[in-house]
């Protein structure tokens, strides 16, 4: 069953470790990104403005964009299980790559085409599902290949391929108008000729781009992996390798009826009206919650072997320390870009040009405006990833990535203050944090993490990518009609201070990079 990675073009490390990778081999294991990148662009700077097209109203944004987190919340931790579990000629992670790209394709033709509005939410339903399908794999991919030594260079390169994925996706709409003279506008409820174009062109990069990863990659089967983390005797292999005990059953009881209880809090305020309808969603989940606390509870006393749903049931439960404490920074990032990408179109058309009419070319051009934030952040992404191994050399991982946090913040609150001419300078800004978040979090968190379980718990750690998105889903509208007047632009500044916050809570994650 064991077969050597990468078909002899490494040689064994030192004790029987992991060796270190060529760099072409490094590259082509990130390739994939780009496309996948892509369609995140795509999906990030267009659905607000192709939901508002076909007739959604500014607050009820957030709702339509619920889709995705929710399919996330379920796929990714399911994906992660699945492949920890799979080794077949085509390997471990791969299948999932090509899988996911397979259908992220097909939502990318549909979605710009769609006739109705309900149908252009599914659309971006199935898309999120299937970029996520391939990304979380992607993510356990690296930590698989790589050493330590490695990693941070590793998911720095994968940024690089975001990067230039982002800048590309986000371009694609002006360049259909400007080379091909696609129309930027259209009548009511059609969305313009540039988008659907956009879309057709990013569905075909993605998958070239993810089936090139997986012809030229290859990995580690299972059994050399453990052989790999046995012979780690370090003080971070000890730690990786020590089994956390799994809590007993009163501990998930006790959990789960807490969050039941505050399921059917949230769902009663729905009902008696005190609580706007999309808060039900979140409702719902921490009910489902509740109730798999309490089935694992009932399945640990009958001594019930755990199956998947245990798995992750127990999993949840023994993540490490460092886990935790990084998934609250986490929280404040994606929470912060969600909030971005569900309002940054609807702020800039309405604040800086003056319209929330669809139709108009003030509002053509405010989308313009914001698909070249998009592009610009992402091409300073694209670049500033290759820096960041040389600066958390220099001054160490946390230090920098709590600067990008607070450099990121005031770029998100910059936005309300500049003009359009200086929304490069904010731009930048995001470009930094973006580059930093794409990367510093999973080399942090992949030290700690026992290989057998890798695509498990970076499933579970994309919570704190989904959950921040629930909550933006769920709560934002209120906030906005509420407590900022219906003016969109405020919540980036609620965004920028809650990224700064991250910066923080990164004092309390407790990680000290291992000695070469």
């Amino acid at each position: 069953m064991t077969t050597p990675a990468y078909d002899g073009t490494v040689t064994p490390g030192a004790a029987g470790l992991k060796p270190n990778l060529p760099i072409l081999s490094i590259i082509n294991m990130a390739v994939g990104f780009f496309g996948l990148q892509i369609g995140f662009a795509l999906q990030n700077a267009n659905a607000s403005r192709i939901f508002s097209t076909l007739g959604s109203d500014a607050d009820k944004l957030a709702l339509f964009w619920l889709a995705g987190p929710v399919t996330g919340l379920i796929v990714q931790p399911i994906v992660g299980y699945l492949s920890d579990r799979t080794w077949n000629r085509f390997g471990r992670r791969r299948p999932y790559f090509l899988l996911g790209a397979l259908l992220a394709s097909f939502a990318l033709l549909f979605m710009p085409n769609s006739p109705a509005l309900w149908i252009a939410a599914s659309s971006l339903w199935i898309l999120d599902a299937s970029l996520n399908i391939s990304m979380e794999p992607f993510r356990a991919f690296v930590g698989d290949n790589l050493n330590t030594k490695q990693r941070t260079l590793g998911y720095a390169i994968q940024g690089f391929f975001i990067g230039a994925g982002g800048y590309v996706g986000s371009k694609l709409p002006e360049w259909a108008t400007n080379f091909l003279g696609a129309a930027n506008t259209a009548d009511a409820n059609i969305v313009p000729d540039s988008v659907k174009i956009a879309f057709l062109a990013g569905a075909a990069i993605l998958f070239a781009s993810v089936l090139y990863t997986v012809l030229t990659s290859k990995e580690y089967d299972p059994d050399t992996l453990h052989a790999f983390e046995a012979a780690d005797t370090s003080a971070l292999g000890a730690a990786r390798q020590a089994d956390r005990p799994v809590p007993a059953p009163n501990w998930f009881q006790m959990r789960g009826l807490v969050a039941i209880a505050i399921g059917v809090g949230l769902l009663a305020l729905v009902l008696s009206g005190a609580a706007e309808r999309q808060l039900s969603v979140f409702a719902a989940l921490v009910l489902g919650l509740g109730l798999l606390l309490v089935f694992n509870a009932l399945r640990l006393r009958a001594s019930r072997w755990p199956g998947m749903v245990g798995s992750l049931m127990d999993d949840l439960a023994t993540m490490p320390t460092l886990m935790k404490r990084l998934a609250l920074v986490q929280f404040t990032s994606w929470f912060a870009f969600f909030t971005l990408w569900v309002y940054l179109n609807s702020a800039v058309t309405s604040h800086h040009f003056g319209t929330t009419d669809p139709t108009s070319e003030a509002f053509g051009a405010g989308s313009l405006a914001v698909n070249n934030i998009f592009a610009i952040y992402s091409l300073v992404a694209w670049g500033f990833s290759l820096l960041i191994p040389l600066g958390t050399k220099a001054i160490g991982l946390k230090p920098f990535y709590g600067a990008s946090l607070i450099t990121g913040g005031l770029a998100f609150i910059s936005i309300w203050l500049f003009p359009p001419s200086l929304f490069w300078v904010s731009a930048i800004g995001i470009g930094i944090v973006w580059a930093c978040v794409l990367t510093l979090p999973y080399a942090l968190l992949a030290d700690a993490l026992p290989a057998n379980r890798m695509g498990t718990y970076m499933g579970i750690f994309n919570y704190f990518i989904v959950i921040p998105q629930l909550v933006v889903g769920t709560i934002m509208g209120t906030v906005l009609t509420t407590f900022l007047g219906g003016e969109t632009i405020l919540t980036l500044v609620v965004a920028g201070s809650v990224m700064m916050l991250g910066a923080l809570l990164l004092i309390f994650v407790p990680y000290e990079k291992p000695l070469d």
